[in-house]
């Protein structure tokens, strides 16, 4: 059976179709080309998950934070901003679709162009991952340290509800940051800093 997780900005439903196991990346690449008007994901259990547009608000947020990450990118020159409609496969055979990324530069150009114009097979180098309405903590962290068990070396767990920032390394715990003006990316991410001001 092949479970479909649909995660909705109010109420979250999962919907189960029958199969002859879990999802296969092939068939999962066939959903997401019959359905390119969702973003869909795909657990390390062959789970589909489904998630509707968000919000206008966190719509809104998510834009400012891949802003910030692309223009801090673009200053620094070694690597690649992507937004929350990228797809990459991760060692683990999941595929995720951070709310902003960035990856670097040497790691990008190692793919091949094929590789890169479907779920790149990469963990990006730094996630940030904004919570929704919708969206419960637990997930979210299960989910930042899947990245940092993939490759990962930094993420930003940002729950708006609480005003607070999840920081997470590899080999330590997560640290949290309570109500934060700015969140830096030192030493892994050299100048980048976060205003969270336009993101609370």
């Amino acid at each position: 059976m092949t479970t479909l997780l649909i995660q909705s900005e109010s109420i979250p439903l999962t919907v189960h179709l029958p199969s002859m196991g879990k999802t296969t990346h092939e068939q999962f690449y066939e959903l997401c080309q019959l359905n390119s008007e969702l973003r869909l994901e795909l657990s390390v259990n062959g789970e589909v998950i489904i998630m509707p547009p968000a919000f206008s608000d966190t719509g809104n947020r998510n834009t400012r934070l891949t802003q910030q990450v692309t223009n801090w990118a673009d200053q620094d020159g070694t690597g690649e901003a992507f937004d929350s409609s990228a797809g990459f496969t991760l060692p683990n055979g999941a595929i995720r679709s951070p709310d902003a990324s960035w990856i670097k530069s040497d790691r990008w150009n190692a793919l091949t162009d094929k590789q890169k114009a479907s779920f790149a097979p990469i963990c990006p180098d730094f996630v940030i991952e904004l919570r929704s309405s919708s969206d419960t903590l637990k997930s979210l962290q299960n989910k930042m340290q899947e990245y940092i068990e993939n490759g990962a070396m930094l993420g930003f767990l940002i729950d708006r509800k609480n005003q607070t920032v999840h920081l997470y390394r590899p080999l330590r715990s997560p640290k949290v940051l309570q109500h934060p003006e700015s969140v830096s990316g030192d030493p892994e991410l050299p100048g980048f800093i976060l205003q969270m001001a336009k993101i609370w």
